[in-house]
């Protein structure tokens, strides 16, 4: 089974025109670039209003499987998906506080599905995603909190919760034991 080989650029449009190369693994694309390199998925181009279009503008660089125009891209060269989204405008809600409740009743997503090209790949020079120390729990408690940009709450909402101190060790009471099978079950012994 052969691997996909992921352009090394500096953004999704180079990523489709003029790669450095492709690299399949991250030392690989390191090797390429001569820096460092991020992995990244990003929409490139124009929306289209149908599938079909979409297909027809991107001609060789996606699976085609419609009567006439078939046509299978070979495994290395899967770095590009077509994606539907729909396209709408979120607009800012504000608490409402009727009915017992604090928030209005979410708006249904409508709007037309538009299709945009999603281009995988490795991304030249860019410097890890900021990260935060604080977790968010404690972010909110603080002053500070509402002087984040959106930068760095984008940073933390997507980092991962860690606990304050390591977890216990099991407490087994009086009258539980481990199963001999599984120690880390508990079961009752009277």
């Amino acid at each position: 089974m052969s691997a996909i080989l992921y352009p090394v650029a500096a953004n999704a449009e180079a990523a489709l025109a003029r790669p450095k190369g492709r690299a399949a693994r991250e030392r690989e694309a390191l090797a390429l670039a001569g820096g460092s390199v991020r992995f990244v998925t990003e929409p490139t181009g124009p929306a289209f209003a149908s599938r079909d279009a979409a297909l027809d503008a991107y001609a060789g660089r996606l699976d085609d499987a419609r009567p006439g125009r078939v046509v299978t891209v070979a495994p290395e060269d899967r770095f590009c998906a077509l994606a539907a989204r729909i396209d709408h405008a979120a607009t800012p809600v504000e608490p409402a506080f009727k009915g017992g409740r604090r928030w209005p009743k979410a708006p249904v997503a409508t709007g037309p599905t538009v299709f945009r090209l999603m281009v995988s790949y490795w991304r030249l020079g860019d410097a890890p995603p900021e990260t935060i120390e604080d977790q968010a729990r404690a972010m909110r408690r603080r002053a500070e909190a509402a002087a984040l940009d959106a930068a760095q709450l984008r940073a933390l909402a997507q980092q991962p919760l860690r606990p304050f101190k390591p977890q216990q060790p099991l407490d087994a009471g009086l009258f539980e034991m481990p199963a001999p099978e599984a120690p880390h079950i508990l079961i009752p012994d009277e």
